[in-house]
């Protein structure tokens, strides 16, 4: 990972200063100030005042030279979802600009999604902040910054928490980055995500490449020399430099090309930076007069640059020794777009506050066009999510009309996909593709440079099977569209059927869902015009028909939820008022009286509710532990860092006060479940010295699973009897011992 400066107020102050005028500078002042004060007396989990993490953001920020709303916003992003702030707070005192980056990247409150998993949480997070990034780029700017700064202190997280975020960064942001142009930012999130996801083939590469650092780096000195030599007779002005190749890359391409880490052709490069296009074309022959090119390995991204406006020529040649050698050659506003990508083209103009420059490289962007016009397409947001990837995330092709002009397209594409893309009535009426002046079948696939010209009938109409052909959501969700409409009165008929039946097969009467109120109600959640709409998304199967009678009947499974909490509040509130009437008999104090129950729990003033120990964190004597007031089932024993006890349920009241018996009496035949990981390389009896290992410090291993990954990583799960967590200690200081085992650790299901 790159050594990670962190930044004070004062620092990003100045790096501000740079370019912003008295006015903009006392703008971001303010926020800083209004930041600072808004999140007081809060702590990070490394310990640290939270306001430290802001400042890194609007640190961040202002090293792309963003404008004031930009870096004002760094400041603010987490003050409306982490303190009593709000959004209007935030527009009253800087202006609507930021408070709608703040809004984009604020999170949804848990509170509204108690019916939903926390996958579908995260996916309408994403959805949220997608949207507005597709109209303000600066939202992502901010939240690129933010996950930036998490990446850099993710040491601090549980280790299931660091994979978990390391993931959901590899998967989302990194890619987002990469779109985006922004290269600097990508690779460190793409190389500080493999250091959490796979340690061991992380420093494995590291090691590799420290092993010969000393004698790649004179092979590259030796390299620029000669390069240097040809470069000076050409009279122009040029840089030349090497470049450190990114971890991250080096591992994609071991796996996905199943190549050793010696046949890495690239993993030596060297970079020449210059000043106009021309220069460009003449430094690359310099180049290939002196050295001999690789056949297949020159990529002109000038004559036809990468969607994110990426412009530079790679070449590799057989240098010094006959070893390849991969030579960048780009201009410095190229270099510029290469690391800040369309960060570079909406940099901040001094003294034009919350305005950017947009250039023709901005406009090829298509991605904020498809990100809304997905949006428009798909109503659940985890299928938006799924279409983002494919559509927008994945690696790329590009193709040509017969006029010239240039189409990206995800790849594994169709020609039916560039059709659709072109124009919904090109794909509607399509009867065939010619590619490179020969016609070929519509579940062709689409490659590098093709001419793609389609042909059409204007009788011609889609095919249901064009649906399976089809590589993009885009298209798919035209062509489910076209044959919806065409089928749209019986889709109404078996919507509202299906809808009726599914209402009566739950015990309850139609009519009374089917009103205007509960409908409307039904409508707008899915964003919906009109009840037909609905019925008809129904009966196409675009919505189940159990989730919409889940929203027509919320009102009265609301009801019948807080009339349970209610009695449940109520008989704890009665049984503690009755202990504590019983306990003022006594010669102790009421409020220190606790009653013993079950599992060597003790619960305050409460001495015949339900109680068990929590499944999903198996607390064990000497773990911190919570009671979590449960429906209808009494008191459920968590540890108390279980992430199952949400600020919500903190807020609701539904937690108590809970204490383990004194631990020194505990009954030593006593026993607890505790859930462990282990994860080492998968070397011959691995399995069996873990077991050995288990036995000899616990008496029963109550289950044991695993798995081996693509890199043959060894992951194994582990349920097993513990007195206590000293006990629990023992057992994964003894796991760590094991050869080949690098973490053992406590798991939460």
């Amino acid at each position: 990972m790159s050594k990670y400066h962190e930044m004070t107020h004062e620092e990003v102050f100045n790096e501000c200063k740079k370019y912003m005028n008295e006015d903009h500078l006392k703008f971001v002042e303010s926020a800083y100030e209004f930041a600072r004060d808004a999140h007081e007396g809060q702590y990070r989990v490394s310990g640290q005042p939270y306001i430290i993490h802001p400042t890194q953001v609007a640190g961040t920020l202002a090293s792309l030279r963003l404008d004031p709303d930009t870096v004002a916003a760094g400041y603010l992003h987490d003050t409306v979802e982490d303190t009593p702030v709000t959004n209007d707070d935030i527009k009253e005192k800087f202006g609507k600009d930021v408070a709608f980056i703040v809004d984009g990247v604020t999170k949804l409150k848990k509170i509204q999604y108690k019916s939903k998993t926390h996958e579908e949480y995260l996916a309408d997070n994403h959805r949220k902040m997608l949207i507005a990034m597709a109209k303000d780029l600066r939202v992502i700017m901010v939240k690129l910054a933010d996950r930036l700064h998490n990446m850099h202190t993710l040491d601090h997280l549980r280790p299931d928490k660091q994979r978990r975020i390391a993931d959901e960064t590899l998967d989302i942001y990194a890619p987002l980055a990469d779109r985006l142009g922004i290269g600097s930012v990508k690779w460190e999130l793409e190389d500080m995500s493999l250091h959490y996801l796979n340690p061991q083939q992380y420093y494995r590469i590291v090691n590799l490449m420290q092993s010969k650092r000393s004698e790649r780096e004179k092979y590259i000195a030796d390299a620029i020399k000669i390069l240097k030599q040809n470069l000076d007779s050409l009279g122009i002005e040029y840089e030349v430099y090497g470049r450190p190749k990114h971890i991250y890359s080096i591992y994609k391409k071991m796996v996905n090309k199943h190549k050793d880490f010696s046949e890495i052709y690239d993993l030596l490069a060297v970079r020449v930076i210059v000043k106009s296009v021309r220069d460009c074309y003449a430094v690359l022959g310099a180049v290939h007069t002196k050295w001999k090119p690789m056949p297949g390995r020159f990529k002109d991204y000038i004559a036809v640059p990468k969607v994110n406006g990426y412009q530079s020529l790679h070449t590799t040649i057989i240098g010094p020794g006959g070893k390849p050698l991969e030579i960048q050659i780009r201009t410095e506003k190229m270099h510029q777009v290469a690391e800040y990508g369309v960060a570079a083209h909406w940099a901040y103009k001094e003294g034009v506050k919350g305005e950017v420059e947009q250039t023709e490289s901005n406009k090829k962007l298509n991605m904020f066009q498809e990100i809304l016009e997905l949006q428009d397409e798909t109503m659940d947001s985890h299928e938006f999510m799924k279409s983002v990837k494919t559509d927008i995330f994945s690696d790329r092709v590009y193709v040509f009309t017969p006029k010239g002009d240039v189409y990206e397209l995800p790849k594994g594409s169709v020609p039916l996909d560039f059709a659709y893309m072109v124009h919904s009535e090109v794909g509607a009426h399509s009867v065939g593709a010619r590619i490179n002046d020969k016609i070929v079948p519509l579940d062709y696939k689409l490659k590098n440079g093709d001419v793609v010209e389609m042909l059409t009938q204007t009788s011609a109409r889609p095919s249901r099977d064009w649906i399976n052909i089809v590589k993009t959501s885009r298209a798919r969700n035209k062509i489910k569209r076209f044959f919806k409409t065409e089928d749209r009165a019986e889709n109404i008929e078996k919507g509202k059927n299906l809808v009726e039946q599914e209402l009566l097969n739950r015990e309850l009467t139609p009519k009374d869902f089917l009103d205007k109120n509960h409908v409307n109600k039904v409508i707008a959640h899915f964003n919906f015009h009109n009840e037909d709409e609905l019925f008809a998304a129904v009966g196409f199967g675009e919505v189940s028909t159990p989730t919409v009678v889940n929203r027509l009947t919320e009102d009265i499974r609301k009801a019948a939820e807080d009339e349970k909490q209610r009695q449940l509040e109520e008989k704890i509130m009665n049984k503690g008022q009755q202990s504590v009437t019983e306990d003022n008999t006594s010669d102790a104090p009421a409020d220190v009286m606790r009653v013993k129950h079950n599992n060597g729990v003790m619960v305050q003033g409460v001495s015949d509710l339900m109680l068990h120990l929590a499944k999903c964190c198996n607390p064990v004597p000497g773990d911190p532990i919570i009671g979590y007031v449960t429906m209808g089932r009494g008191v459920t024993v968590h540890r108390a860092d279980c992430p199952n006890i949400t600020k919500e349920a903190k807020q609701q009241g539904r937690l108590i006060d809970v204490a383990w018996e004194n631990i020194a009496k505990n009954n030593k035949n006593e026993s607890y479940n505790a859930d462990i990981e282990v994860y080492g390389f998968n070397r011959s009896r691995l399995l069996s010295d873990i077991i050995t290992a288990l036995n000899s410090k616990t008496k029963n291993i109550v289950n044991i699973s695993g798995k081996v990954d693509s890199n043959n990583m060894a992951h194994i799960y582990a349920t097993v009897s513990v007195r206590d967590a000293a006990h629990l200690d023992e057992i994964l200081s003894r796991m760590r011992d094991v050869p080949n085992v690098y973490e053992a650790k406590r798991s939460i299901n």
